[in-house]
């Protein structure tokens, strides 16, 4: 058996959850891998993030969202509302505040000490729900997708804008 990794970066946007499809960027690491039958997986790495596979509907709001995605955020919001206030979770907690206050990077986090950019507690609990893998089919040395089937990374921190990623395993002969 043979293993190949690969990595998919993406840019995320602040004010929103961010959807991206990453279907192409796993079917260039799955060639790439020379692998002809096997499994991919695609990890996310990072805690607000999470992978799923879903049809790319086509429509869009005028937001710019797919359909199946702003009824993904709408569902979800109802389940988890955005963190909009120190009352809406118990994250974060004052020991969490100083242990990010501590890092020699912190001003990344808190610009100007302003806690708030941490309120994504939400973003944590959508990503947990959703999850942060999925495994696809390798056949014929491709992604084995069924029709309209994609794979979207979203990140659900809306505080500001990142560079994201996530790993991508091939293995198999």
């Amino acid at each position: 058996m043979s293993v190949y990794k690969g990595l998919v970066t993406v840019q995320t946007l602040a004010g929103k959850p961010t959807y991206v499809d990453i279907t192409d960027k796993v079917n260039e690491i799955v060639v790439a891998s020379g692998i002809k039958e096997g499994t991919v997986t695609v990890i996310s790495c990072h805690t607000t993030c999470a992978l799923f596979s879903d049809e790319y509907d086509h429509d869009r709001t005028g937001s710019g969202d797919l359909f199946l995605h702003a009824d993904l955020n709408d569902g979800l919001q109802k389940i988890f509302p955005e963190q909009k206030d120190w009352s809406t979770y118990r994250y974060p907690g004052e020991k969490h505040f100083e242990a990010v206050e501590s890092w020699p990077d912190a001003a990344a986090y808190l610009p100007g000490g302003d806690r708030t950019l941490l309120w994504n507690g939400d973003a944590h609990l959508r990503a947990t729900l959703l999850g942060g893998s999925c495994v696809f089919e390798v056949a014929d040395g491709k992604l084995q997708m069924n029709g309209l089937a994609s794979i979207f990374f979203v990140d659900y921190d809306r505080t500001r804008e990142r560079t994201r990623k996530a790993k991508v395993i091939v293995m198999g002969e």
